[in-house]
């Protein structure tokens, strides 16, 4: 089955905890994978950011949630145990735990609504969203960080293709030199967009002090880059007596270029449209920050036990 959303692990959670002993995250883990009936692929399927497992994440706010509403006490660094409330809650046999269940807690109460504010009606529609979301605060925020970042990459694809060569140019020197490549602004600018030699389009350096050279081809392209083109990339290569090149596109390439670029001695690299503008945002070219949001967590080394 799918890795279940963190509303239906509550209840599983806090029956893992009924025999009133202290527990662990990692036991409950995997007791809890077990009884879902998790493959390891899912048990290790990870958020959006590739920083934490969903399982895990969702495992861990459902002790959260129980713990605000007083269901779950913790006794240490990622220790808990069950409350007498919690037993309470058990024996009436709920056929669910979840956010509308948790609110009749004044506890949780107080942690979803901290204080009063003006416009109240908002402030319920937001739990009832949340109530009704299979996703945690941190997916939610991981989910809405990657929609903006998909949006944007798009944008700047569409502005890449309908720039002049000369911009593209351009902007392939700024993002090799923001890489870390080609030395210094001045000799990457000197170096790509020059040469325009047997389908070669420019030379840079693989680091500042040049020790191995770095051959481009960069072509705004509209259909699907073929082997072919890939292959007489790879000539252009041999005739330089080259061993690495960079073939960086607009558009995207096929699967033959691709599988091509795998069963040849040469090291090429091939950067599709979608890539090239990753890259421009993971590096900063022809984009601003404008908002920045740091998730801070528990730091376990500085709380750990003597």
């Amino acid at each position: 089955m799918a890795v279940p959303d963190f509303q239906s692990i509550m209840l599983p959670l806090l029956r893992f905890t009924a025999d009133q002993e202290e527990h662990t995250l990692d036991q409950a883990y995997a007791v809890l994978s077990k009884q879902f009936s998790l493959t390891d692929d899912e048990r290790k399927e990870l958020l959006p950011s590739g920083r934490q497992s969903r399982f895990e994440n969702r495992t861990g706010w459902s002790r959260t949630y129980l713990t605000k509403a007083a269901l779950l006490e913790a006794t240490g660094r990622a220790k808990f145990r069950i409350t007498k409330r919690g037993l309470e809650v058990l024996r009436t046999n709920p056929p669910s735990i979840n956010i509308r269940s948790l609110m009749q807690f004044p506890e949780f109460a107080e942690f979803k609504q901290p204080t009063a504010r003006a416009n109240v009606g908002s402030e319920r529609q937001d739990i009832v969203d949340e109530a009704t979301s299979q996703q945690t605060p941190q997916e939610l925020l991981d989910t809405s960080y990657q929609t903006l970042r998909q949006s944007l990459a798009e944008d700047i694809l569409d502005l890449v293709k309908a720039s002049p060569p000369r911009f593209f140019e351009i902007l392939v020197v700024d993002l090799l030199v923001a890489m870390g490549y080609g030395g210094s602004r001045k000799d990457a600018g000197q170096a790509v967009g020059q040469t325009g030699d047997g389908g070669i389009d420019g030379i840079i350096k693989e680091d500042r002090l040049g020790l191995e050279a770095i051959y481009i081809q960069a072509k705004r392209w509209e259909g699907s880059v073929g082997r072919p083109v890939i292959q007489a990339f790879a000539g252009s290569l041999e005739g330089q007596k080259a061993r690495k090149g960079v073939f960086i596109t607009t558009s995207r390439f096929s699967p033959d270029a691709k599988d091509y670029i795998t069963r040849i001695e040469k090291k090429i690299v091939l950067i599709d449209g979608e890539q090239l503008a990753q890259l421009m945002i993971d590096y900063g070219v022809g984009v601003t920050e404008v908002g920045s949001y740091i998730v801070k967590r528990i730091n376990s080394d500085y709380f750990g036990e003597e």
